[in-house]
């Protein structure tokens, strides 16, 4: 097993990450839906208001395996919560507990905030990963429909 550590993101990890991105999107079997640059990456995670935040699993040689990127939400039944918006190892390094690592820093930074929460979502085709998150004992809840409204509608929106 290679050595790694989990460490905070910074702004010169930003082209790494979005590689990763793009490869979670190959992955998912939408990367025509990244439209974010990193420009852009780097403007709303290392800004005057961060929008998100970091965890980085880098190897002994400074390569980068996986990425937990994270944000603040808020539930009005809970309280304040943390959203994994994506957890991402590289294919190489996957099976080397690095996304576990990487779940644990966002397990943990939810406890020392006293977050009621630890949110994510995962598609309904990715048995690896369903697998993965019950064996840590989440609870994957098939009763909420997911909404969004994209740029395109949001310009649509009267």
């Amino acid at each position: 097993m290679s050595e790694f550590k989990i460490r905070k993101g910074t702004a010169a990890d930003v082209p790494v990450v979005m590689q990763l991105i793009k490869e979670l999107a190959e992955y998912e079997k939408a990367p025509e839906e990244v439209v974010i640059t990193e420009e852009q990456l780097l403007a709303d995670g290392f800004g005057e208001r961060p929008y998100y935040h970091l965890f980085i699993a880098e190897l002994a040689n400074g390569e980068i395996a996986g990425i937990a990127l994270y944000f603040y939400a808020y539930s009005t039944w809970k309280g304040k919560c943390v959203y994994l918006e994506d957890l991402v190892v590289t294919e190489k390094h996957r099976g080397k507990g690095i996304g576990l690592a990487l779940i644990r820093e966002i397990i943990l930074l939810a406890k020392r905030e006293n977050a009621g929460r630890v949110a994510w979502q995962v598609l309904d085709w990715n048995e690896p990963a369903i697998q993965f998150y019950k064996k840590l004992g989440a609870n994957l809840d098939s009763g909420w429909i997911n909404c969004k409204m994209h740029k395109g509608e949001l310009e649509l929106f009267e």
